[in-house]
């Protein structure tokens, strides 16, 4: 049955069963035939043969009784009434044609049995009764009958010595015959009762033959179906097993087609679909290097919004390596590829780690974004400025790494980075040609992130951040406004911000540092110049080697030859990246 669908194996199981009832029909419409042929013979012929005896044994005992009232009305009235004489010789012969007519009957019905061979019992002992029956009506009564004619003849003729002998003779074969007429009928009775017993034994037997087809049947057919359904239900469970191991994402597993009917093909399926999530799977982690996973389910989530795009706040980061132009040119290429892999490696880590998108590597440089849908608006601030800190923390490990990377004693540069946040509106979408897309973000906020990421170069800092930025992460960074600038690109000048660490983590030096620079910054745009500088250099006491305090002395260095006009409102312009 293993090559059978589940159609033919429940319509064999079906068939089989009706096959089995129906034999136990037949078998049991066999048996009730027989039985009632044999109820139909009991009460057609057998009980009305054992009738007709017994009413030919009375008729021939009412014929005797008859016979004896004749004699005593022919010795009472020797010349006796003749016409009394007359009706009893009358009824006297009534009774013998009754008798002999209620034999034949019996003979008639016995040998339509024989005949028939509609009896259980034996045939043959049916066979001897008939022909002793018929022996007894047809020679022992016509022996009776001529000497009972023999006694009426002596009987007229006066001869009592004869009549005398004629009654002995005649009582004498009477009895004989009656007593033959009894055996006749005890054995018919025999036959009777045992045909009977027969009849109720076949009855018997045709019950329990249909009781123990109905049960063989019962038995078979659940022998069958707990077979089947077994062969079904194991595969099936195993199924249901593998179906939740897949969707507990366990994909390493397949299933054994143990039949070949439609659950064996829906388990071939099962293991083809394993194998094609098993491919798929691999695919989505190969390509989860080039894309974000999570842009790949945005995109199957919300294909018409990836593709028309939408205006949504976001926050980006441009994270870019100080001095890596000239660097590699020292590497060799080989070196070259591993210091950028295990710096990209190093920094998209904090990046990955704060829920940020990598949107793309430029070179050394590294874009990402946080906002809606990866992270909510509130968090993405902060989860940027945090990821930006936990990158410049990991520059000095990296730095230690590379000469071993490399085979060198040490680097031939410094090597350092340079990170720029900015927050405000971006396009989001899928932007590209029709050969190939790329969900990127776009507009005004990109340009700035990257304005600000190329001002560390001017004022010497580390995380220049815009003014949004430091709105939406106040509560997890501290910062210092640097400047008001307006980068390259722009026409109104902006406030500009250094993350200096997080929150209530600075160090004295850094507190100092923050304090004696926002004096400075103060005494620079009310054109204090000399509280300035004095600022400005006890921020340097604080903290030597601060980038935006050298800035700006230099800057006051160059005021004393050419001071800014009266028009100038304290701001910066950047011509160049």
């Amino acid at each position: 049955m293993i090559r059978l669908s589940i159609q033919r194996k429940i319509m064999g199981i079906a068939v089989t069963l009706v096959i089995l009832m129906a034999v136990t029909a037949v078998l049991s419409m066999v048996s009730v035939v027989q039985v009632s042929d044999r109820l139909n013979a009991l009460a057609q012929s057998y009980i009305p043969a054992y009738a007709d005896l017994a009413r030919a044994n009375v008729r021939s005992l009412e014929r005797a009784l008859f016979m004896r009232r004749m004699l005593i009305e022919k010795t009472a009235s020797p010349s006796g009434n003749s016409e009394k004489f007359a009706a009893l010789r009358k009824e006297f012969d009534a009774k013998g044609a009754a008798a002999a007519r209620e034999g034949q009957a019996a003979i008639e019905l016995l040998n339509g049995l024989v005949e028939s061979g509609t009896t259980f019992g034996d045939a043959a002992a049916l066979v001897r009764l008939e022909t002793r029956i018929e022996t007894l009506l047809n020679d022992s009564r016509r022996q009776l009958g001529a000497e009972q004619q023999r006694l009426f003849a002596d009987l007229d003729a006066g001869n009592a010595t004869a009549v005398a002998d004629d009654i002995a003779r005649v009582d004498a074969l009477r009895d004989e015959v009656d007593e033959k007429m009894d055996s006749a009928r005890s054995s018919m009775l025999a036959l009777l009762q045992a045909d009977v017993a027969t009849t109720v034994r076949k009855q018997r037997n045709a019950m329990l033959i249909a009781a123990a087809l109905t049960v063989l049947a019962a038995i078979l057919g659940l022998v069958f179906s707990t077979l089947v359904s077994g062969g079904m239900t194991r595969p099936v469970r195993r199924l249901l097993e593998g179906t939740r191991a897949v969707e507990a994402g366990n994909l390493d597993g397949t299933l054994v087609a143990t039949t070949q009917d439609e659950i064996g093909q829906l388990t071939a399926a099962f293991n083809r679909m394993v194998e094609q999530l098993r491919l798929k799977e691999r695919i989505r982690e190969t390509f989860g290097k080039y894309i974000d996973p999570r842009i790949v389910e945005g995109l199957i989530d919300q294909p018409v919004l990836a593709a028309e795009g939408q205006r949504r706040v976001m926050t980006v980061l441009f994270c870019d390596v100080r001095g890596f132009t000239s660097a590699s040119e020292g590497m060799t290429p080989q070196g070259l590829v591993k210091v950028m892999n295990r710096y990209f490696s190093v920094m998209s880590a904090p990046i990955h780690d704060h829920e940020g998108v990598i949107d793309k590597y430029i070179g050394d440089s590294i874009m990402a974004y946080w906002g809606a849908p990866f992270v909510q608006d509130k968090d993405q601030a902060r989860l940027a400025s945090l990821a930006a800190l936990e990158m410049l923390d990991r520059v000095a490990p990296l730095r230690a790494e590379f000469p071993e990377l490399l085979g060198v004693r040490s680097l031939p540069v410094e090597f350092d980075v340079r990170i720029g946040i900015a927050t405000g509106e971006a396009l989001v979408g899928s932007i590209g040609s029709d050969l190939m897309m790329s969900y990127t973000v776009m507009g005004e906020t990109v340009n700035l992130a990257s304005r600000l990421e190329g001002a560390n170069k001017f004022y010497g800092g580390h995380i220049l951040v815009s003014e949004a930025t430091v709105a939406g992460a106040v509560d997890a960074i501290e910062v210092r406004e640097i400047d008001r600038v307006a980068l390259l690109g722009q026409a109104q000048p902006q406030a500009v911000f250094e993350i200096m660490g997080r929150k209530g983590e600075l160090t004295p030096a850094q507190v100092e540092l923050c304090a004696r620079f926002a004096e400075g910054l103060a005494a620079y745009r009310a054109r204090r110049w000399e509280d300035a500088r004095r600022a400005f250099a006890a921020a340097l006491d604080a903290v030597p080697g601060d980038g935006p305090s050298k800035t700006f002395i230099e800057r006051l260095e160059g005021f004393e030859t050419s001071p800014p006009d009266d028009s100038w409102d304290g701001s910066w312009h950047l011509d160049k990246k």
